[in-house]
């Protein structure tokens, strides 16, 4: 069952992000309301496949390919549930995708990781640092949306993807509602780390702790940017982008490195 659960994820991603596109390029016989209905199938197919993929005999695994599937099936949750109170369907052209390969990964890519048992204090800060992880990803997308929607305004191509995006200031507003809830998860997270976690040094996280920081920092600039000094469009964009890549190197790059050397 979980093979083929996740085969049907798969497909099922792909299908609704394909017709997304159609939607996207202009084709009117696609509702949207059939769209988010493929969605939230694939959703609820790669929730069976995520569940068995977790939860082991010896423990939950939570290795490079399992956590990358959690975060995505995260991302396509919040993404799926957000488009019926907000226009931005468009965001399943790249979560879509992004959510079938990790779903793919975490079933047939390498084993990477050891199963592990948590304790509860453990388990929610790791439960806050995938939402806040998760919140990021889809504020990434949703920045790169709002760079080709102000790109193409400014080059007065008012067709296709800007046709179909709501105001630019809708979308910036859409852009720092989702910094504010990641960044106050990626705070919590953080907090419950230093709370929770035993030794550092010992379970080899300062290089994740330190990018982590880095990236609160650098969100935190943003945000402050944006309060006092009115920051919007491409700069917004840049330094949410460039937060992400430091935020996603201190998560995969020190879990990839972690599970390759010390086994998880």
């Amino acid at each position: 069952m979980l093979l083929i659960s996740t085969l049907l994820a798969v497909l099922l991603y792909l299908v609704a992000a394909t017709l997304q596109w159609t939607v996207l390029k202009g084709n009117k016989r696609t509702s949207g309301f059939a769209v988010r209905a493929v969605a939230t199938t694939a959703v609820v197919l790669h929730t069976f496949s995520i569940y068995h993929t977790l939860h082991q005999p010896n423990g939950i695994n939570l290795g490079f390919f399992a956590a990358g599937s959690l975060i995505a099936w995260l991302v396509a949750v919040i993404v799926t549930l957000s488009s019926l109170r907000q226009k931005i369907d468009n965001l399943f052209i790249g979560v879509l995708p992004m959510a079938a390969l990790a779903a793919g990964l975490a079933v047939w890519g390498p084993e990477l990781g050891e199963p592990h048992l948590y304790r509860g204090g453990l388990i929610f800060h790791i439960l806050l640092s995938i939402l806040a992880y998760s919140m990021f990803t889809v504020a990434t997308f949703q920045a790169i949306l709002l760079s080709r929607q102000d790109q193409a305004l400014k080059q007065h191509h008012t067709r296709g993807l800007v046709a179909s995006l709501p105001p630019l200031q809708t979308m910036e507003r859409l852009l720092f509602e989702m910094l504010w809830i990641a960044m106050g998860l990626l705070s919590a997270s953080l907090i419950t780390g230093f709370l929770f976690v035993d030794d550092l040094l010992a379970q080899h996280l300062v290089h994740k702790t330190a990018l982590s920081i880095i990236a609160w920092l650098l969100y935190a600039v943003l945000l402050w940017g944006r309060l006092l000094r009115g920051w919007r469009s491409q700069r917004a964009v840049r330094w949410t982008i460039s937060g992400f890549v430091i935020l996603m190197l201190g998560f995969f790059g020190s879990k990839l490195v972690i599970d390759l050397i010390y086994g998880g």
